[in-house]
């Protein structure tokens, strides 16, 4: 079953070329195209119609004697040489348009476009801000920097909005690559009040029963990192509620820090209060569980120097996370 896009285009076979100058606008939109993983995603972008986008690409496709895009469920997917060409423009491009439109830069001069990477925030201010802080000091990188959840954060690298993102989920489709980057553990916390209260022996002998009375803090009303956490310790569904939700785990550390209960926090996020004694890890099961952090971009932009240095640094620096 052929992936090309029906209705005759592109054309099967190989496309017939056609000479004279370039229309950088071709490029342009290509590069939304590429970037989005959707024609209508370009489209808005560039603020054009999805017709003239459509055009555009036959065009350079006709220019260039080659497909560029194959469809997919959802978007299209880029061709080796769609790819190739990605890796040839985007610089420039993007060189070209600080120079035109005034991120900071003086006229004349080419400066590389700003990295624009976005995460969860906890992960970001905990480990990732930190690590690469001394290159921007340094004026070795220029970022500009998103946080959110990773559904969103996801639809708005296939949308273009990103360059790099730190996701906890794993991209589906072929529009992203991803590569794995760390495992977080989840700990279970409270207080040392509520360490005392209860009793470790009595939590480890009778495993969720002994937490009943303990009020629960997570970040969202459906509990998903506390739900995972009884499923995969206790072999038990979660079905009570929380007692207090906040939509930051930095703010439910603290929280639980100072006495409003116990929760499931990533290990890193807690490291601090576990080793000052503030939170005492309620259980240390054998088998904890675990969750992947994935790096994720857009095929073909991988040629701007601020990219590779901060894949580099996160990469070698996460052996040790």
């Amino acid at each position: 079953m052929s992936n090309r896009i029906s209705n005759g285009w592109p054309p099967p076979g190989m496309l017939p070329r056609t000479e004279g100058p370039l229309d950088l606008q071709l490029l342009r939109t290509f590069l939304a195209v590429h970037r989005s993983g959707s024609f209508t995603a370009a489209a808005q972008l560039l603020r054009l119609s999805q017709p003239t986008v459509t055009t555009q690409i036959r065009s350079l496709e006709r220019r260039l004697g080659h497909a560029l895009f194959e469809r997919l469920p959802r978007g299209v997917a880029p061709t080796p040489d769609a790819n190739d060409l990605a890796v040839r423009v985007a610089g420039p491009l993007d060189a070209l348009e600080t120079v035109a439109f005034g991120d900071g830069a003086e006229p004349g001069s080419v400066q590389t476009a700003p990295l624009r990477l976005a995460g969860p925030a906890e992960l970001l201010g905990e480990r990732v801000l930190p690590l690469l802080s001394p290159l921007v000091s340094e004026g070795r990188l220029r970022l500009r920097v998103s946080t959110g959840l990773a559904d969103d954060l996801l639809e708005e690298l296939r949308a273009g909005r990103h360059d790099l993102v730190l996701s906890t989920i794993r991209p589906r489709g072929r529009s992203l690559l991803t590569e794995p980057l760390m495992d977080e553990e989840f700990v279970l916390v409270a207080a040392p009040v509520w360490a005392e209260r209860i009793g470790l022996s009595r939590v480890r002998r009778q495993g969720c029963a002994a937490l009943c009375e303990v009020p629960l803090v997570t970040y969202a009303d459906d509990l998903p990192i506390a739900r995972r956490y009884w499923r995969h310790v206790f072999g038990a569904r979660l079905t009570r509620s929380a007692e207090l939700t906040v939509p930051d785990l930095r703010s439910v550390t603290a929280a639980v820090a100072h006495g409003a209960g116990m929760t499931v926090l990533p290990r890193y996020l807690c490291e601090r209060e576990l080793l000052d004694g503030s939170l005492v890890a309620l259980l240390e099961p054998e088998d904890p569980p675990f969750n992947t952090v994935y790096l994720a971009r857009r095929p073909g932009a991988t040629d701007n120097p601020h990219l590779d240095l901060v894949r580099s640094r996160l990469t070698v620096a996460a052996r040790a996370w």
